[in-house]
C-alpha cells in the first residue's frame, strides 16, 4: 500500500482554506457593484458569507498546524486543489442567483473563468446582472496571474513557505527570477498585472466604453480570459477599441519578466529574447497571409480586413478567445490557418495558456540539430536558447510535455466522439478546452457556446480546461503511484 503518511494533509487543509478567504473578499467586490447597480444582493452575499465561513472555520480548526515549509508533493496537491476547491465555491453566486439553474452549468462558467479558458454556456449573457458579469470577470482576473502567485506573497507572514507554490504553478521551464526572494518575485509580478490592467481600463473608458464595460474586459483581456459582457463580444465595439484590445491581449500573451525589465528600461533584453521575436514575428506573418486571403476572398476593405485578421490572430495566438467575426465563415485554408494557431499558444511566463512559443521553439532547435548530428557524428552541438546552451532536461521535459499533450488531445477527441459528438466539434472543444482558448471549430465555433453538451461532458471539459492551466504535469503527476510512494 503507498504510504500516505509522506503528505501532510493539515498544511493542504490549511493552505485551501486560506485561499477561500481570499475568493471570499473577491466576492465582496461584486456585491459592491450590486449595491451601485440596486440589484439584489443576497445571492452574492450569501456566496461571500458562506465561503468566507467556510475559509476561517476550516484555518480555525487547523491553527495548531506547526510552522513549516511547503514540499513538492504538497505544492502538487495544493495548486491542483485549489483551482477546483475555488470553482466550486465560486459557482454559488450563479447558483443563488438563479441565473444558471444547474450547478454543473455553474462550475462550468466559473472553473472556464478561473483557467481563463473562456468557454461558456450562457445563451443571452446581456440578461445577467452587472454584480455577476463583474464576478464572471474577476474569476478571470484571479485565475489569470494565478491566485497561487498572490498567496506566495502572503504565506511567509503566516509561517508557511511558498516556494513549492510557485514551482506547481509555473511547472516545465523554470521562471526567470526577478528577485532572490520568491515573495518579492510574487508581488512584482501582481503589481505589473494590477498596473497593466488599470491602464487598459483607462484606454477603454477613453472610447466607447463605460467604467463597468471597461473593467470586465481589461479584466479577461488582461487575464488573456475573453469573457465579454457583451453577446457579440467585441464585434459591436468601434475599430478604437479593438485596436485597445488588441494592443492589450498581445501584452498579456507576453512573458511578465519582460513587462519588469522594459519598466526598468532594459529593452536590451526584448530585442535579444528569441521567444518574444518569434512571437511578434508569428503574429506578423499569419496576420499578413489572413488579411490577404480577407482581400481576395471575401472582398472586405483593406482596414477591415486587417482589423479582423490582426484581431483574430491575436486572440487566437494568446488564447484570449475574444471574437470580432465568426472565422469559420472565411474561406477554409484561411480558418485551418486560425486553427493551427490554437497548437502555439502564448509566452512562457504569460497569462496565456496553450503549448508555448517557446516549446515549439525547442523543438524545432532540437530537431534540427539532430539533423546536424546525424551529419556530423562526432560533433558536440548544444541547442540554445537566447545565446545559453539549453539543458537535456528541459529539452527532454519538453518533448515530454509535448507529446502528453497530443495525446491528451487525441483521447479527448475520441471521449468526446463517443459521447455523440461528431469529429470536428469533438475536435474543437479538446483543443480549446485543453489550450484554455474558449472558441474553437464545429459546434463550439466562435459564434456558439457549450450549452448543448450533456452534464458528463461538461465535467470532462473541465478538467481539460484544469490539465491545460497547469500545463498537464502538476495535475496529472499525482494521478501516478510514484507520487504516493515514499
Amino acid at each position: 500500500m503507498p504510504d500516505l503518511r509522506i503528505i501532510n494533509g493539515r498544511i493542504i487543509v490549511r493552505v485551501l482554506s486560506f485561499l477561500l478567504m481570499i475568493e471570499s473578499v473577491f466576492m465582496f467586490s461584486a456585491l459592491v457593484v450590486a449595491l451601485i447597480y440596486n440589484e439584489p444582493v443576497k445571492p452574492i452575499l450569501f456566496s461571500a458569507l458562506i465561503t468566507g465561513i467556510v475559509g476561517v472555520s476550516v484555518w480555525l480548526v487547523m491553527s495548531k498546524q506547526k510552522r513549516k515549509n511547503i514540499g513538492k508533493r504538497e505544492g502538487y496537491l495544493i495548486v491542483s486543489l485549489s483551482w477546483v476547491v475555488i470553482s466550486l465555491f465560486g459557482a454559488l453566486p450563479f447558483v443563488f442567483s438563479g441565473a444558471i439553474s444547474s450547478y454543473t452549468d455553474a462550475f462550468f462558467e466559473t472553473i472556464s473563468g478561473f483557467t481563463t479558458t473562456g468557454a461558456t454556456i450562457l445563451t443571452d449573457i446581456e440578461s445577467l446582472p452587472k454584480s455577476l458579469l463583474f464576478w464572471r470577470s474577476m474569476t478571470h482576473w484571479i485565475g489569470g496571474m494565478g491566485i497561487i502567485v498572490l498567496t506566495v506573497a502572503v504565506l511567509p507572514f503566516l509561517g508557511i513557505g511558498g516556494l513549492q507554490l510557485m514551482v506547481a504553478e509555473m511547472p516545465g521551464i523554470t521562471p526567470d527570477k526577478l528577485h532572490p526572494r520568491i515573495t518579492a518575485t510574487a508581488k512584482r509580478l501582481w503589481g505589473i498585472y494590477v498596473i497593466l490592467t488599470f491602464a487598459e481600463v483607462l484606454f477603454l473608458w477613453v472610447g466607447e466604453m463605460d467604467l463597468f464595460d471597461s473593467v470586465c474586459h481589461a479584466f479577461a483581456t488582461m487575464a488573456t480570459g475573453g469573457f465579454s459582457t457583451k453577446n457579440s463580444s467585441i464585434a459591436g465595439f468601434a475599430p478604437y477599441t479593438q485596436y485597445v484590445i488588441v494592443a492589450f491581449m498581445v501584452l498579456a500573451g507576453t512573458n511578465f519578466t519582460l513587462h519588469y525589465l522594459a519598466l526598468h528600461k532594459r529593452f536590451d533584453k526584448l530585442k535579444t529574447n528569441q521567444e518574444f521575436r518569434l512571437y511578434l514575428w508569428f503574429i506578423l506573418i499569419f496576420t499578413f497571409a489572413v488579411t490577404l486571403g480577407l482581400l481576395f476572398f471575401v472582398n472586405l476593405g483593406v482596414e477591415e480586413a486587417f482589423r479582423n485578421a490582426l484581431f483574430t490572430i491575436v486572440s487566437i495566438i494568446t488564447t484570449t478567445g475574444f471574437i470580432t467575426t465568426d472565422y469559420l465563415l472565411w474561406p477554409s485554408y484561411i480558418w485551418m490557418l486560425v486553427f493551427t494557431l490554437m497548437f502555439v499558444g502564448g509566452s512562457a511566463g504569460s497569462t496565456g495558456g496553450g503549448v508555448k512559443i517557446v516549446r515549439h521553439f525547442l523543438l524545432f532547435k532540437n530537431s534540427w540539430t539532430e539533423l546536424k548530428r546525424t551529419l556530423h557524428p562526432s560533433a558536440i552541438i548544444p541547442v540554445k536558447f537566447n545565446g545559453k546552451p539549453v539543458s537535456q532536461d528541459i529539452i527532454f521535459n519538453v518533448m515530454a510535455f509535448f507529446l502528453i499533450y497530443m495525446f491528451v488531445f487525441g483521447i479527448g477527441i475520441v471521449l468526446l466522439a463517443l459521447m455523440g459528438y461528431d469529429f470536428e466539434t469533438s475536435i474543437g472543444a479538446a483543443i480549446a478546452s485543453l489550450g484554455n482558448i474558449g472558441p474553437g471549430i464545429g459546434g463550439v465555433g466562435p459564434v456558439e457556446n457549450y450549452a448543448f453538451f450533456s452534464p458528463l461532458a461538461k465535467w470532462f471539459l473541465s478538467f481539460l480546461m484544469l490539465l491545460g492551466r497547469l500545463e498537464l504535469f502538476t495535475v496529472l503527476i499525482i494521478f501516478s503511484r510514484a507520487f504516493w510512494k515514499n
